[in-house]
């Protein structure tokens, strides 16, 4: 399903979806930054910005000064997606500091399908759904989740982009430390993690930026394939 993604690609003919059909997509392209995903072709109103992908967010947020530069609150904001498409969407309303403008996340995609692949830089909106071929599937019931497992222990982590670490675990003393942790297939071996007061693990970039990751938010499931391009 992602052809065009392909196409950028010099070890296309790895890729899980060489030989199926080109579906109704678009590819938005994202820089990392901090190493957090800021999606460059998109704008607001007609506003570029620094807009954050945030795969677990269940509502958007934005900032009150784009709010103002898009000229005043609305009902609606229109996401433009590369000049290709555009999506109407209801943020609320957050100062967002230093961290950034937006925060895009999941009631965007209207039920959609959205792929993530780190290694061409590029976000694409599926509308058709996605049948990805060779890849581990991780169906989920709130935000997109994934199971990990931490020290031999079977664990659902949040798949969330909005974190640059690689996985926090909860426990009540906040700091970091080591853990074995394998997730769809691949033994991490022991790893730097992050410990915090959360209730559930997640899962950020540092890991998922090794697999090519789609999150079907229509079907609630998530896909990862270990991408063979990022060592």
């Amino acid at each position: 399903m992602l052809a065009c993604v392909v196409l950028l690609s010099s070890c296309s003919s790895a890729l899980p979806w060489r030989d199926e059909p080109i579906s109704d997509e678009v590819n938005l392209a994202f820089t990392v930054r901090n190493n957090l995903l800021f999606l460059t072709t998109a704008r607001i109103n007609g506003r570029t910005g620094r807009y954050l992908f945030g795969s677990a967010e269940a509502r958007s947020v934005i900032d009150p000064r784009v709010v103002q530069a898009t000229g005043g609150p609305q009902p609606s904001l229109n996401l433009q997606l590369g000049g290709r498409d555009s999506l109407r969407f209801t943020p609320v309303t957050l100062d967002l500091g230093a961290a950034g403008d937006a925060i895009i996340g999941a009631d965007v995609w209207e039920g959609h399908a959205v792929t993530i692949d780190y290694r061409a830089g590029l976000l694409v909106y599926q509308k058709e759904r996605v049948q990805p071929a060779y890849m581990s599937l991780f169906r989920y019931d709130a935000a997109p989740a994934v199971d990990v497992v931490v020290d031999g222990q079977k664990l659902g982590a949040v798949v969330d982009t909005a974190l640059p670490d690689t996985l926090v675990l909860p426990r009540a003393a906040v700091g970091r430390g080591k853990a074995r942790v394998a997730l769809a297939g691949t033994d991490f071996g022991t790893i730097d993690v992050k410990y915090a007061n959360v209730s559930q693990p997640r899962v950020g970039n540092r890991l998922l930026s090794k697999f090519l990751v789609t999150i079907d938010y229509g079907k609630h499931v998530v896909g990862l394939w270990r991408d063979p391009r990022i060592p």
